[in-house]
């Protein structure tokens, strides 16, 4: 009896995942817990192991195609036995597309024969079918092996986010060499090549212009985003900071680490006095549950992360209890995989409290949104060495000063349902305290 391998539910809001790769073809021998295919969702991409062994079957689900969680979406079929004794339901993409019928043969393609033979430019009636009924993959592959002297070698192994960069900016990934495991193409090979990639147009785009479809992290941040923008009454509040004392503390952190520890950064900093803070007030690090405020137990701290075709925000959990050497490591960790396309479920899931830091993009102030269900949200931009008034010491009789600080400003967003003026004022009031004097952490 065929193994149906179904769309997984990797965390509880996912209603959907795209098939982003297929890692095994049909025919293929797979064992249990071998790696499937890659699945994305809206926030994380996934590998899909499989879950039993025997021989791959026919897949029901196109790359880059979405269906629901807990669609059916390949068979894995024991040694010597055929998919047709029990074909599993297909999604009702999979329904639709396999519906369509080549005019001149009335025979049917599978959804994956109809796409390469699309990609390939060639004509389905063309393609003979040795069982004389539906066209797959493999007799699309056939055809075009016959045709060309040399066939098209397998697709290059690289992570989602080399992928999404490279057919951003036109680049071929058979050109880039792959720097991960296995020769696995990354991001950061693709970024190497792009000046010999095709540069984008300056010229703008010609009349009607083209339709992208959404991806699903876009497609959630769309909704996340607008439902938070009308459903949250957004109230913000501004404040500098001087960040004399972060700066010499980040020196010092900085020649005292290892050789293979990480330098304490900015966000790095921002994260353990924001979970310091936020200790101190927790309406903060609240959230609103119908007719109740949960006040969570821990500051667990999202950063967000810009990708290429998005934002994701992974999360530094308890990050209070956390040194900063600790949070700095898990901070450039889940950075890097963010980048990669590695994150797991588990490292975008809890968060609390967001950071969104622009400053490393010449940005000096903006104002985010919340992101739901969090109760508030931190916009940092950058550090600008500018002359500010110094007040005199306690008892000192003499005019204030202006001196040339390193400054940087900070807009707090917050639900003003839970979080009054005064509250996010004091808040915003520590954060500043905790940053132009780290030793109150010590308190």
């Amino acid at each position: 009896m065929p193994t149906p391998v179904i769309m997984p539910k990797f965390e509880m809001s996912q209603e959907a995942g795209t098939v982003m790769r297929w890692l095994k073809q049909p025919g293929e021998t797979v064992r249990k817990g071998e790696p499937l295919l890659e699945v994305e969702t809206d926030k994380v991409t996934m590998e899909v192991e499989a879950p039993s062994d025997g021989v791959m079957g026919e897949w029901l689900a196109a790359e880059g195609e979405t269906v629901p969680v807990a669609t059916v979406i390949a068979t894995i079929v024991a040694a010597g036995e055929t998919a047709g004794a029990r074909q599993p339901q297909p999604s009702r993409s999979s329904q639709r597309d396999d519906g369509l019928h080549d005019a001149e043969k009335g025979r049917r393609l599978t959804p994956v024969a109809r796409r390469v033979a699309a990609e390939a430019g060639v004509d389905p009636a063309a393609v003979a079918a040795p069982n004389g009924a539906k066209v797959t993959r493999s007799d699309v592959e056939r055809y075009l092996a016959a045709r060309a002297p040399v066939a098209a070698g397998p697709r290059p192994y690289a992570t989602p986010a080399a992928r999404r960069v490279a057919s951003a900016h036109g680049l071929s990934l058979e050109t880039v060499a792959g720097s991960g495991p296995d020769g696995r193409i990354q991001r950061d090979d693709v970024m190497s090549r792009l000046p010999q990639a095709r540069p984008p147009s300056l010229l703008p785009a010609a009349p009607g212009g083209r339709d992208e479809p959404l991806s699903s992290m876009r497609r959630t941040i769309a909704a996340r985003l607008l439902e938070s923008y009308q459903t949250i009454p957004h109230v913000t509040f501004t404040t500098t900071a001087d960040m004399s004392a972060v700066e010499a503390v980040r020196s010092e952190l900085a020649a005292a680490a290892g050789k293979d520890e990480p330098r304490p950064s900015l966000t790095a900093v921002l994260v353990k006095v924001c979970a310091w803070a936020l200790g101190r007030h927790p309406a903060l690090n609240a959230t609103l549950r119908g007719e109740a405020i949960h006040y969570h137990a821990a500051a667990h701290i999202g950063v967000a992360v810009a990708l290429d075709d998005g934002l994701i925000v992974p999360v530094i959990h308890d990050a209070g209890a956390l040194g900063l050497g600790a949070i700095a490591a898990r901070l450039e960790d889940v950075t890097r995989r963010a980048r990669e396309g590695t994150l797991t479920p588990g490292d975008v899931a809890g968060g609390t409290f967001t950071i969104s830091n622009l400053g490393m993009f010449g940005i000096d102030q903006f104002t985010a949104i919340i992101n739901p269900p969090q109760s508030a949200i931190l916009a940092v931009g950058r550090v600008v060495r500018q002359p500010v008034a110094v007040e005199p010491a306690e008892g000192d009789r003499a005019d204030d000063a202006i001196a040339i600080r390193p400054m940087m400003t900070m807009t707090l967003s917050a639900d003003h349902r839970i979080i009054d003026g005064a509250v996010a004022a004091r808040f915003l009031r520590d954060v500043v305290a905790g940053l132009e004097r780290p030793s109150l952490l010590l308190w």
